[in-house]
């Protein structure tokens, strides 16, 4: 039986709880997750991608069904790379909906690979990556943001 192979794509500038949910709902329904961080070097972060790699690593060390991987390019050249058989987002939103709708067709069209939309829950709902980062810049405490026990 072929193991399904779930790649979870984003910059993860830094990963908030909503993303660490994502993962952990993805693991119900799927072998394995890649947590593939982007690497876009037009886009200001607060930490590098290998920063981003290690703390994400570090989470999820203990958990053998986690890789965490960096890639630059396309994101259908990385599933092609590593056999993922599915795409993974997470979406907070009718913005995010319209946004990721039109994506995963595009991905579907360049790889034949489906991607498969996961609510946020209410919970986490309001968390995003860029307020994490806006609260970190000015001297805010980001751990009720972040996943429990998570090292920046």
């Amino acid at each position: 039986m072929k193991k399904t192979i779930a790649l979870f794509a984003g910059s993860f500038d830094p990963f908030t709880r909503g993303h660490a949910d994502v993962v952990e709902r993805s693991l119900a329904l799927f072998d394995e997750v890649i947590i593939a961080i982007g690497v876009n070097e037009q886009k200001r972060t607060l930490y590098s991608s290998d920063q981003r790699r290690e703390q994400i690593a570090r989470y999820y060390a203990a958990n053998t069904a986690v890789q965490v991987v960096t890639y630059r390019g396309l994101t259908v050249d990385l599933v092609r790379e590593t056999g993922a058989t599915v795409l993974v987002r997470g979406i907070r939103s009718g913005t995010d909906f319209d946004y990721e709708h039109m994506l995963s067709d595009l991905n579907r069209q360049l790889s034949g690979v489906d991607t498969v939309l996961l609510c946020t829950d209410a919970r986490h709902s309001f968390i995003s990556s860029s307020v994490v980062r806006e609260l970190i810049t000015f001297g805010g405490d980001p751990s009720p943001f972040l996943p429990e026990g998570f090292v920046l």
